[in-house]
């Protein structure tokens, strides 16, 4: 039993920290606890990814539409996460402090898809699915050298302005935030925030932490938007009572 738990434990701490918290009874070693927080943070959105983005996916198969929905931000947010993914994954960087971004992947691409299937073409939304599984291929696979993809996680930060920008343009214009779902950007502005912290204590990879940082700022807009066109419907169309026409007297009426 007592094996088993050490195992447990073990999966959330070094060697050290176990030691300090199981063997010295030492539970105010700062550095242990970072450690052990950000863990657990990164479990728990690890857990939290694997639903953060179905309320937007059911919300657009549930209307049957993909209004409000920025296409080229959804594709860009899309290449963000997947050349972090492909970093962390080649870097050999712990699970805990990028696996979100393979269940974000997966649901990125179910939206993708979804928006272009809605849209009336249908044809290039299984051509789009194609292609990224090729695209995962070449950058997971080796075929692609460290250097290229450090060059390509260098650019995340500029596509993923673009990309979550661009959809805070878009609602904007509309005067609504359309068929973004409420708990999927809640959930990843948290998530982001989150991010930061995990990134300084697992990696300490200046590129990555920067990321997680312009992440942040990109989703708070979105946040934001969010909660100042909350009662507003989409297409920011607002109902009003149709004008009073005064009645102008003849010389009937009398």
């Amino acid at each position: 039993m007592v094996d088993v738990i050490k195992k447990g434990a073990l999966l959330l701490m070094n060697q050290k920290c176990y030691d300090n918290y199981f063997l010295e009874y030492n539970f105010l070693d700062v550095s242990c606890f970072k450690a052990l927080l950000s863990k657990g943070l990164g479990i728990g959105i690890i857990a939290g990814s694997v639903l953060v983005k179905v309320p937007q996916v059911l919300k657009i198969l549930n209307s049957k539409s993909g209004e409000g929905i920025n296409l080229m931000g959804v594709m860009l947010d899309l290449l963000a996460i997947t050349f972090h993914m492909s970093y962390n994954f080649m870097n050999g960087y712990p699970f805990s402090s990028w696996g979100d971004n393979t269940f974000l992947a997966i649901q990125t691409v179910a939206i993708a898809a979804l928006v272009l299937y809605f849209g009336g073409r249908k044809p290039y939304a299984f051509i789009f699915v194609v292609a990224y599984a090729i695209l995962l291929y070449i950058l997971n696979s080796g075929l692609t050298s460290m250097k290229v993809l450090f060059a390509i996680q260098s650019c995340n930060i500029p596509i993923l302005l673009v990309g979550k920008l661009s959809q805070a343009v878009t609602n904007y214009r509309a005067g609504s935030t359309g068929q973004l779902s409420a708990a999927t950007v809640i959930m990843m502005f948290a998530g982001s925030v989150a991010r930061i912290f995990t990134s300084i204590q697992e990696t300490g990879d200046t590129m990555i932490i920067i990321t997680f940082v312009a992440s942040t700022f990109a989703n708070g807009v979105i946040f934001s938007q969010l909660l100042y066109y909350w009662n507003k419907p989409v297409g920011g169309a607002v109902k009003r009572d149709a004008p009073k026409v005064k009645k102008v007297k003849t010389k009937k009426d009398d």
